[in-house]
């Protein structure tokens, strides 16, 4: 139904323009009953998030990561025994200066790009392109390891408080994935609400756990966790290469602290400002709980293992046991390294989106769904991760080399692009101004010191690029290293894709639209029956020039065919094209290329598919669907027109001793080739 509200304007060539406001609105069906009815556009400001909800939203992915970089630090120093262990609180305190690092470089890029997009934007500004796509694939990978880690992480979680779940944790693995993905469907507003309870009553436990432990510590009462007899720690001597590889692990830490840069647009008005003090808030938490749990690892003489977390060891020595706060603990970091997968589906499509609207991704990517949410890169993102899963069998171990490399070349791309944005600003004049696709470049005060944060950080994150490619390239990280400029050329192939179909196009030096002199159409028929009058008699309605084909195969039927024509043929003439080896498409598709061949100037094909469309979808499993391989073999035929006309047999059924006249379907359009409906 249509309102009636319409206005009539005219451009300039006097073309009228007619605007006509639609009141239909969606039914409600079994996807509306899942994500939730469609939300109009004009719904999209009310779908922002204050600082709080912002939290829970971006910052699962950090916060979570204290559940595992301690362990996966652990994991290497257990090569040199306990003596590797005492390693883990030095390795901390630089991973968490690390962070501060980074951290005051994020604040500065959230101030200078409040339409988001973090390192892909600020690459694509101040580096070029090939960089910003760098970047853009670095964070990608990112995102869909978060996914596939944090997960992963939470079925650990799982499994080490009920092990009998151990031989299921694959299947545990994807159907969180997909509980997540259907929660993300539903909206930004709506997850970060859903989300925002459990990530505080992870952060009350943990915090809760934390002070526990120090306090027994200061007490002396802090008892220490007993190894299993058959977990064998290593005699290695603490070598840097060691020291090096258990540093790489523990900056996984940093993960996500790019993820409000990204979601910059998600936040209320001001909304640079609620994103940097949201950003703040994440960055102390972190750092806080980080330093805190590294530490009681080391003084309860925690190991790395499989079968039970780190996380785990430490509730157990706080609480003396497996009570309710240890299960509680284990609860809430469980729903945390779940929920923390809701940063990856909240920034992933965001990021595909912004990069499907600059051609270098496919662009349905960025439009938005009925929950006003990016639904395609939503559910792109919980496909992969789930075969990442299904691959790596949920190991975390397994997937964190493949992980961190990204985050950090992402880290410096951007921060270098931020060096070099100072260095661009610092030469404009008092007063003048340089619009760019993502920001606005004006004179400011203090540029030098914040080109001097930028770069400083830009080093720092690319020394512990390469230290994490060289340390983890044999345990994986190669894949990354051969998979990210992969994705970049795939990238620029899209985008010169897009431009070659853009200059194809284009109007500009146009001209006038060439007439049609001739209008040729050729009709392939099968037999003579209602559907092939249908077709003949909206074949001679478009031009009196038209060509019925017919493919023999058997001598006796193309008699038949040619008798019945003589009758209903409507003095149309008649091709009847012989096939001594009982090919169908072959000879037809050679005599239309043969009449193409001999298209005069401005003159246009029609090829006339009569078909057949039965009751029933499953009656089409009887049927050849000839017209359809037809179709798909003129589609890329230039200067040809394919026309579909539609035989619906129940339309048509005579009464009795009466002979009821045939109908004739309206064509219908499907890409630029008019079809039947």
């Amino acid at each position: 139904m249509t309102s009636e509200r319409m206005s009539n304007v005219a451009d300039e060539s006097g073309s009228p323009v007619f605007r006509r406001t639609t009141d239909y609105r969606p039914r409600r069906s079994l996807r509306t009953w899942l994500i939730g009815r469609p939300l109009p556009t004009a719904d999209a400001p009310h779908q922002t998030i204050g600082k709080a909800v912002g939290l829970a939203v971006f910052a699962g992915d950090a916060l979570s990561s204290v559940a595992y970089a301690p362990q996966e630090t652990l994991v290497i120093l257990a090569a040199a025994g306990t003596a590797g262990f005492h390693w883990a609180f030095p390795i901390s305190i630089v991973v968490t200066v690390l962070l501060a690092i980074v951290t005051i470089s994020y604040q500065q890029t959230i101030h200078a790009y409040p339409g988001g997009g973090g390192a892909y934007i600020v690459a694509r500004d101040n580096l070029g392109e090939v960089p910003a796509q760098a970047a853009g694939a670095a964070l990608l990978i990112d995102y869909v390891l978060l996914a596939a880690v944090a997960v992963s992480s939470g079925v650990a979680q799982i499994v080490s408080a009920f092990p009998g779940l151990f031989p299921y944790r694959i299947v545990l693995g994807v159907g969180l994935v997909l509980l997540v993905m259907l929660a993300n469907l539903r909206g930004v507003k709506e997850s970060g609400i859903t989300f925002a309870i459990p990530t505080y009553f992870f952060l009350a436990m943990t915090y809760l756990t934390v002070i526990v432990g120090f306090a027994r510590f200061f007490a002396g009462t802090l008892g220490k966790v007993e190894i299993p007899p058959h977990l064998e720690l290593g005699q290695a001597p603490v070598a840097l290469f060691l020291v090096l590889r258990a540093f790489s692990n523990g900056t996984t830490a940093l993960t996500g602290v790019e993820c409000i840069s990204n979601g910059v647009t998600a936040f209320k008005e001001p909304r640079s400002r609620n994103a940097g003090i949201t950003l703040i808030w994440m960055s102390g938490i972190l750092g806080s709980l980080y330093l805190g749990i590294t530490f009681l690892l080391q003084r309860i003489g925690a190991f790395p293992s499989e079968e039970e977390t780190v996380i785990s060891q430490l509730a157990r020595a706080a609480y003396a046991g497996r009570g309710p706060l240890y299960l509680a603990t284990i609860a809430g970091t469980t729903i945390i390294l779940i929920l923390a997968t809701n940063t990856a589906f909240a920034d992933f499509p965001r990021l595909s989106a912004i990069m499907g609207a600059d051609s270098f991704l496919p662009r349905q990517l960025a439009y938005r769904g009925s929950r006003l949410v990016y639904s395609r890169g939503i559910i792109a993102l919980a496909v992969i991760a789930s075969l990442l899963i299904v691959i790596f069998k949920a190991s975390v171990t397994a997937l964190v080399p493949l992980w961190a490399i990204g985050v950090f070349l992402s880290f410096t791309l951007s921060q270098a692009g931020m060096a070099r944005r100072w260095w661009k600003i610092g030469r404009l004049a008092p007063g003048e101004e340089i619009r760019e696709r993502g920001s606005t470049l004006r004179r400011e005060p203090g540029w030098v010191l914040k080109m001097v944060v930028n770069g400083f950080g830009a080093v720092c994150t690319c020394v512990v690029t390469l230290v994490f490619a060289i340390t983890k390239f044999r345990d994986g990280a190669w894949i990354v290293v051969l998979l990210i400029p992969g994705l970049v050329a795939t990238f620029l192939a899209i985008h010169r894709h897009y431009r070659a179909l853009a200059a194809g196009l284009s109007l500009d030096q146009y001209g006038t639209t060439p007439s049609i002199s001739r209008h040729r159409v050729i009709l392939p028929i099968s037999g003579v029956h209602r559907g092939t009058v249908t077709a003949l008699r909206y074949a001679r309605s478009l031009s009196e020039d038209v060509t019925a084909v017919h493919v023999s195969i058997d001598f006796a039927e193309a008699e038949k065919v040619r008798h019945q024509w003589e009758r209903w043929g409507e003095g149309v003439r008649l091709v009847i094209l012989e096939s001594p080896y009982r090919l169908l498409l072959e000879p037809l598709l050679a005599y239309i290329e043969e009449m193409a061949a001999q298209r005069q100037p401005n003159e246009t094909i029609t090829i006339m598919v009569p078909q057949f469309v039965p009751r029933r979808w499953w009656h089409n499993l009887l049927h050849t669907q000839a017209a359809m391989m037809l179709r798909l073999a003129l589609l890329f035929k230039p200067g040809i027109v394919i026309t579909d006309v539609p035989y619906h047999p129940e339309e048509i059924r005579p009464a009795e001793g009466q002979r009821k006249p045939l109908k004739v379907g309206l064509p219908r359009r499907r890409g630029g080739r008019r079809e039947g409906r």
